[in-house]
């Protein structure tokens, strides 16, 4: 047979792996790219791809390299293929498009003149035209432009390979499917499982890591559920040899379960989530070899069937605000002291985007693999279980001291620039609207990575985590520069520069103190003043993003019960009272921060007796029985993602949570009274249910000031009301 050369995609991070994999179907490296890999070979080792990869995206038979310098050029080159060898007489086709240059600036255009160039090429060979498909065509065309010049293949997987077929619900940030597959591999699953080994997911969500397991261990392709693939109506495509290949996929499976089959189990604290798991091991043919159960990582036990030996992989959760990430660090802490109470001898590999709580865990890590989940950078750390390998759990370590100094002039010139620039546009627009503390650059430069915020002539810098191809010396050198830039082009005196750097900022408990400066100074906003301290908390005291919301409330306030949950500093309610409110009651379990909120009220001159700050746990508060004086006519709701507090009763996760905290706050809503309700998890989704019980109005934009343009996504926000009664 004759050989082909194929160009296989994957995750980021996956091209070595893959390399490996693709080699053992029979295809040879040609050479890796970014998120891919080049090979060779015969057509039975690309349809093997397709039918066992469990880390490709796509298998593309690579049909051509055409220059594609300009538009014309590349329609040219696309006219000049063969195309009647591959697309079927009176069939239909799609055409994929990646990449841009100076003249095809978008991939829309740049789809629409590789259609034209294979239609007007297979019409000018007296064939008929081909019809367009953007769903369902027989075949599928992959374009790729880079530098000049266009790679045109057919797509034989017709469908990205990461879906097996079992998944079509989900719990809560899923991992895919072939980036679950390369965790397995390069925590060395093959090897333990063929040595006798099981598996156990503590915080296994809806299942995809131990399923994956569980089809790596017992010989079933990935693509053994798949409908159909990209190659079945292309005209080259060769049937007996596919019906030979699937006939070996059926019998490796049945030897594959007839074979000693280690023990799979999965464990959530989500009863709900487990039940999706539920239905995918059923849908994946595995709900009689996998056991999973709504358990928490602090009730986990080992099973006495299990074998000495074995593989833990879990991908916990991990913040997104600042302040939230410190509460995991004893979620980290919690897993590694059962992992090795439990299961010494065992492996322990753990996934997170949050790679500094690894040292959280309490034990040496022996291997640590950089990988990406979707774009987020993250790391695979790796765990030998054993008593000697115990460590002291500890917080994320804290750098050391960073002196301003400029190693590179010519990159901090483009960061003085810019600061410039946006002290120009944002700087002016804050003026004119009176605002004295606000965000002057988040990030908008990859080589310094900061959300720089101006307080009444003050600067609170906090440094993101470098991403991980950025080594710690590289990041220190960066954050050096910007620390001598700022104060120049700020006009600010060092001393009024507060850096705080999250990689020693996170892991302690959520309201323990920085330091003990006690330098508080007081801010101004909308008529209201409002105590801020730069130094001694993780978080200033005044969530800046929320800014356009206080103000709404204050405008509307006047002579409304107003209600603050999970009321931080009470900022919100400082704004209700200012208003107008007639009363009001802010609840926060923090000692701290109730302290903070009642010092903020009395500094503008709200009666302690119509506004009352409580300590309280919200989540149990909403859950009691309403009692007299708590129905409101204005709630403000803005919990964090995540908390297992110590403080509070049970575990509170946003996505889980809301529709049942939305709907208790409903009970204490008065019939024409207003929930504005918000959240910064970035990949929420609001419970669809909500919209038919109540009015339901997201009003996400008009919440955020030109200051967070850049980051829209720093939180999202709803108006939410009792519907219209006849």
């Amino acid at each position: 047979m004759s050989k082909h050369v194929f160009f296989v995609t994957c995750p980021k991070g996956v091209e070595y792996l893959l390399a490996d994999e693709l080699e053992s179907f029979g295809l040879a490296q040609v050479r890796n790219a970014p998120a891919g890999v080049w090979v060779e070979g015969e057509l039975e080792a690309g349809y093997r791809a397709c039918l066992w990869s469990r880390l490709a995206n796509r298998v593309i038979l690579h049909i051509a390299e055409v220059d594609a310098r300009s538009a014309d050029e590349l329609y040219e080159g696309v006219v000049s293929l063969d195309w009647q060898s591959h697309i079927p007489v009176n069939g239909s086709f799609r055409v994929t498009f990646l990449g841009q240059n100076e003249e095809i600036r978008n991939t829309q255009f740049g789809a629409q003149k590789v259609k034209d160039g294979i239609v007007d090429s297979i019409r000018g060979a007296g064939l008929p035209r081909p019809s367009v498909a953007p769903k369902d065509p027989d075949v599928t065309i992959s374009a790729r432009l880079n530098r000049g010049r266009l790679s045109v293949g057919l797509d034989l997987s017709g469908h990205s390979l990461h879906m097996r077929g079992y998944r079509t619900e989900q719990g809560l940030a899923p991992l895919k499917e072939n980036l679950a597959a390369a965790l397995l591999l390069r925590a060395g699953w093959p090897e333990i499982a063929a040595a006798g080994g099981d598996f156990v997911d503590p915080m296994c969500g809806s299942g995809t890591v131990v399923i994956e397991a569980a089809l790596m261990a017992l010989d079933i392709a990935p693509g053994r559920k798949a409908e159909r693939f990209g190659f079945e109506k292309w005209p080259g495509h060769k049937p007996e040899l596919w019906l030979a290949l699937r006939q070996e996929v059926e019998r490796r499976a049945h030897e594959g379960k007839n074979k000693r089959i280690p023990a799979f189990a999965g464990f959530d604290q989500d009863a709900r989530v487990i039940e999706t798991a539920r239905n995918n091991l059923r849908r994946a043919g595995l709900d009689n070899i996998v056991s999973v159960e709504p358990r928490p990582a602090s009730a986990f036990e080992r099973q006495p069937d299990w074998a000495d030996k074995g593989l833990v992989l879990t991908n916990p959760p991990y913040g997104e605000r600042l302040s939230e990430r410190k509460e995991l660090a004893a979620l980290y802490q919690t897993l590694g002291e059962t992992v090795l109470r439990e299961l010494p001898g065992w492996r322990l590999a753990v996934f997170t985007g949050a790679p500094e709580f690894g040292k959280s865990i309490g034990l040496r890590s022996f291997k640590q693999y950089k990988l990406f989940n979707g774009k987020l950078p993250a790391q695979l750390l790796l765990f030998e279980v054993q008593p000697e390998n115990a460590r002291t759990p500890r917080d994320p370590a804290a750098p050391g001291q960073v002196m301003p100094h400029i190693a590179n002039p010519e990159r901090a010139d483009m960061l003085r620039n810019r600061l410039k620039k946006n002290l120009k546009t944002i700087g002016q627009w804050a003026r004119k609207q009176s605002i004295s503390c606000y965000r002057l650059y988040d990030a908008d430069m990859p080589e310094y990575a900061l959300a720089i915020d101006l307080y009444d002539g003050r600067v609170h810098v906090q440094e993101y985590l470098a991403p991980k191809s950025i080594d710690e010396k590289a990041a220190r050198e960066r954050l050096a520069e910007a620390l001598a830039v700022i104060p120049e082009v700020l006009d600010v005196a060092p001393e009024n520069l507060v850096c705080k750097q999250r990689q020693r900022q996170t892991g302690t408990k959520q309201y323990e103190k920085q330091a003990a400066t006690g330098e508080y100074f007081n801010v101004h906003e909308h008529g209201c003043t409002l105590k801020v301290n730069l130094k001694d908390y993780l978080d200033t005291g005044l969530f800046l993003d929320h800014r356009p919301v206080r103000h709404w409330i204050q405008q509307h306030a006047r002579g409304k019960r107003f209600l603050n949950l999970f009321s931080y500093t009470g900022a919100a309610t400082v704004h209700a009272a200012v208003g107008g409110a007639s009363r009001s009651l802010s609840l926060d379990m923090s000692k701290t921060y109730v302290s903070w909120a009642q010092d903020n009220l009395a500094l503008n001159g709200a009666d302690p007796r119509k506004h009352v700050v409580e300590q309280a746990d919200c989540l149990s508060w909403l859950a009691d029985r309403k009692t007299a004086n708590q129905t409101f006519d204005l709630i403000f709701m803005d919990p964090p993602t995540f908390s297992n507090s110590a403080r509070m009763a049970g575990v509170l996760d946003i996505q889980r949570d809301h529709g049942t905290m939305v709907r208790q706050c409903m009970e204490r809503l008065s019939s024409d009274g207003l929930l504005i309700f918000s959240n910064n998890f970035r990949k929420f989704k609001l419970d669809e249910d909500l919209a038919a019980e109540f009015e339901v109005k997201e009003v996400t934009a008009s919440t955020l000031d030109k200051d967070f343009q850049r980051n829209q996504k720093i939180h999202r926000c709803w108006h939410i009301q009792h519907k219209l009664t006849d």
